[in-house]
């Protein structure tokens, strides 16, 4: 007899198929899941779902389908803060899927409408991870269609945030009109303007008034509705007794609209309305393409982005039912199932609670917690399910707290960027001699005073100044996205630019999150042997359990019977009439010093102890190189929530000067940061988990290393691919790249301002050299800022 292969793949997933193999229409899927969602597919004939990838599923096998975990969405409170539109009969609504992976995934998702006929429409955002559905509501409802993606392998991930407040684009939106807006009617005012620049005194004089009207007609939705966003910008400055950027620009857009105003009313010219338009049209593109680079992420995320929409609670009368989580009251019995998180600081009653505190705490390792014993918001179950009775409200437990720090209410921006100084500079030089030039002509020829002092404030209006800078950093932003490094916005390259200390947390920043070197120490072990090990650690979702279970070689499943698990220290059970033990020293009752004891599973066969396995994280390729580049440049710290077990090998990597702490609470992280930037250090701190929230938010740089960009990220300044932390100093070398040419475009924005002001201040200037200055010395700082940053990136590999 043939024997069959128990590698044989999922059909559906790619996952391999063990001893639980399921044979289907001729195909192996690894489980049932898998294999219903292929006949969910195959009944709606859906099957080129699998031409276009191959396996191109979601597993399904650790899938735990509940049949009212979907029913709260048809809640009109809940319904009302999910869906976009509806008009009773045609609703839209949006959900996140963050296991779409491939164009599979797209293909499928697109023709949900063939498997739902109440399905109208839908669309995949494949950057946002996000599917747009249209539906009718005479024919299906949210639940149905929850329920139905989750079936499918793409269980939507709802969270508190998506029902606590609308993701609205109108801002975008706002801008992107004002943009049209002031690109149309700056387009046209130039082409009617071309008569005053050029005749010669041949055009007729009605057909010119006729022109000039029309101009300023086109410029009065430009200065009313598109300038708005530099009039709101200036004036936020100046309640704060700043003088930013944008109010001498605003200063510019006035005087302009102003004296064009006169001059066309009065007959006498036709004013610089082409010029007015132009400053608005380029600043808002600088402004727009900045604001697209980051557009997509999410920085100032709290508690609700992650905390479930919705917790089952016990009534009274012992029925379990869900309600929302903003209703969740103290003294409310809760029930929380396997891998569910725990939404508020709760007293565990029933059940074996083996709690990951790694959101919270950075520590992998479960904490077993025992009835009685509080158990704090953010933990994750990892077993059984519990009953809990809620202590205190969502908005007071310890995990929000550490979004209530004083840091995190200081939502003042860290630094004023220089160019905003500059500006200061530049406007208090203007004045200066716009006072100088006033003065002058009032001793020599008084009738050139208006003409001489409003041309000046007109063509040195510092729009190129700006624009050097927003058009400089906006391809940064670009550049660095490309790269994996996601910055909140420009001034956040200054302070990388400006770092003398960096600071790293070690659990999911400088190691592979979801990665763990095993060892093995102890007498050689058989095939059975290794069989019987990785049988047991299978029947656990310790993440050490896990680790071993990975690392044994993969062989067909042994029946277990009589199995225990105590959570936190081991779990025994009876295989093949051996019975295998495995967990820590003190489980297995080994005299061992506890302080080498730390990731060490050791394992006993028929009460033999045949060895340990040693258990280290996995640390990020090029993580060495790294501290090797970083280490002679600048002050380096290591803050980790773990323990020391691997302080030996970290100490081989650092500098002998490097500050290396273990066992660190965030606040313990926190207050080093202020520690430190009281000794005038600027730091960059790196860091992964809530538990590095306040230390990001305090540093001057803060970036969040995420193995996946869409998830969340703790408040931050930056978001930094793991796989990219190499990289680190190649982008703090081309962050100060950057302001070296900002500062070299100035010089070419200043160097037209001094023509400009040339000819104004012998109040000279005429429409003709307005309009030819104010476009060009725009588009030569554009062509050379993008240039150069391109160039620069390119000559250090970046994309």
């Amino acid at each position: 007899m043939q024997q069959t292969d128990i590698n044989t793949t999922c059909y559906h997933c790619g996952v391999e198929c063990e001893d639980d193999r399921i044979e289907f229409d001729e195909k192996a899927f690894c489980c049932n899941g898998c294999k219903v969602v292929y006949e969910i597919l195959s009944e709606n004939q859906l099957c080129n779902y699998y031409d276009i990838t191959k396996t191109p599923g979601v597993s399904q096998k650790s899938k735990h389908k509940t049949s009212t975990k979907f029913s709260i969405l048809d809640q009109s409170e809940i319904k009302s803060k999910l869906v976009r539109f509806t008009n009773g009969t045609e609703t839209h609504v949006s959900f996140f899927l963050p296991q779409v992976h491939c164009s599979s995934c797209i293909w499928l998702l697109e023709n949900l409408n063939r498997i739902n006929d109440g399905i109208l429409n839908s669309r995949v955002d494949f950057a946002l991870k996000e599917i747009s559905i249209i539906f009718n509501e005479a024919k299906t409802n949210l639940q149905q269609i929850a329920e139905l993606l989750a079936s499918l392998g793409y269980e939507p991930h709802l969270n508190l945030n998506d029902i606590a407040s609308k993701r609205a684009n109108s801002v975008e939106r706002g801008l992107i009109y004002k943009l049209g807006i002031a690109g149309f009617c700056f387009g046209n005012v130039m082409m009617l303007s071309f008569p005053e620049y050029f005749s010669d005194g041949t055009v007729d004089h009605q057909l010119k008034t006729i022109f000039n009207y029309l101009n300023l007609g086109l410029s009065l939705p430009v200065f009313f509705y598109s300038a708005t966003v530099f009039y709101k910008s200036a004036w936020g400055g100046l309640k704060k007794s700043f003088l930013n950027i944008d109010a001498p620009i605003v200063l510019a857009i006035l005087i302009t609209f102003l004296r064009s105003v006169y001059e066309i009313v009065s007959g006498i010219g036709a004013g610089y309305l082409d010029s007015m338009c132009g400053i608005v049209f380029f600043m808002l593109i600088g402004r727009y393409l900045q604001d697209r680079t980051y557009r997509k992420l999410s920085f100032e995320r709290d508690y609700r982005s992650y905390f479930p929409i919705a917790v089952t609670i016990k009534s009274s009368n012992n029925e379990e039912e869900n309600v929302p989580i903003t209703k969740l009251k103290v003294g409310n019995r809760i029930i929380i199932k396997n891998q569910e998180m725990i939404p508020a600081d709760s007293i565990l009653f029933t059940g074996e609670a083996n709690i990951d505190y790694s959101f919270v705490t950075g520590e992998s390792a479960p904490v077993r917690v025992t009835p009685g014993e509080i158990i704090y918001a953010g933990g994750k179950q990892v077993g059984s399910v519990l009953e809990m009775e809620v202590v205190k409200d969502v908005s007071n437990s310890y995990l929000t707290q550490l979004w209530n720090k004083d840091v995190f209410n200081d939502h003042e921006e860290k630094k004023q960027s220089y160019v905003h100084a500059i500006s200061r500079y530049f406007t208090l030089v203007l004045f200066v001699l716009a006072a100088i030039t006033a003065i002058y002509w009032a001793v020599n020829d008084s009738s050139r005073i208006l003409n001489a002092v409003s041309a000046m404030l007109i063509i040195a209006c510092p729009c190129a100044l700006l624009l050097s800078s927003t058009f400089t950093n906006g391809n940064v932003l670009r550049i660095f996205s490309r790269n994996g490094l996601f910055l909140k916005n420009a001034t956040v390259i200054e302070t990388i630019a400006e770092t003398n200390t960096i600071v790293l947390d070690k659990t999911g920043t400088i190691t592979q999150t979801g990665a763990m070197k095993v060892n093995f120490t102890g007498a050689k072990l058989s095939e059975s042997e290794k069989q019987l090990i990785r049988s047991l650690a299978s029947q656990s979702a310790h993440p050490y359990s896990n680790a071993i279970s990975d690392f044994l070689p993969k062989t067909k499943g042994t029946k277990v019977i009589n199995l225990v698990e105590v959570p936190g220290y081991g779990l025994e059970a009876a295989i093949d009439s051996n019975v295998i033990r495995m967990g820590s020293a003190t489980y297995l009752g080994v005299d061992i010093d506890q302080l080498s004891n730390a990731g060490k599973v050791y394992v006993s066969i028929n009460e033999q102890i045949v060895g340990y396995f040693t258990i280290t994280n996995t640390y990020r390729e090029g993580v060495e190189n790294l501290i090797d580049q970083l280490r002679d440049k600048y002050s380096l710290a290591l803050l980790s929530g773990d323990n020391n077990a691997e302080k030996t090998y970290l100490s081989g990597i650092f500098a002998d000067e490097s500050v290396l702490n273990f066992n660190q609470t965030p606040e313990s992280k926190l207050r080093f940061i202020k520690e430190y930037q009281m000794t005038g250090k600027k730091v960059m701190m790196l860091g992964d988990g809530l538990n590095d929230a306040g230390a990001l938010k305090q540093s001057n740089t803060g970036i969040a290393i995420s193995d996946e960009i869409n998830n969340f990220s703790p408040a931050c300044d930056a978001i930094l691919a793991g796989n990219e932390l190499q990289n680190l100093p190649t982008f703090i070398r081309y962050a100060k790249a950057t302001k070296a040419i900002v500062m070299a475009s100035f010089m070419i924005s200043i160097a037209y301002n001094l023509i400009g002001l040339y000819f104004a201040m012998q109040g000279t200037l005429s429409p003709v050299i307005a309009a030819i200055l104010m476009p060009s010395s725009s588009l030569t700082i554009i062509l050379f800022t993008t240039g150069m940053s391109s160039l620069v990136a390119r000559f250090w590999q970046m994309k």
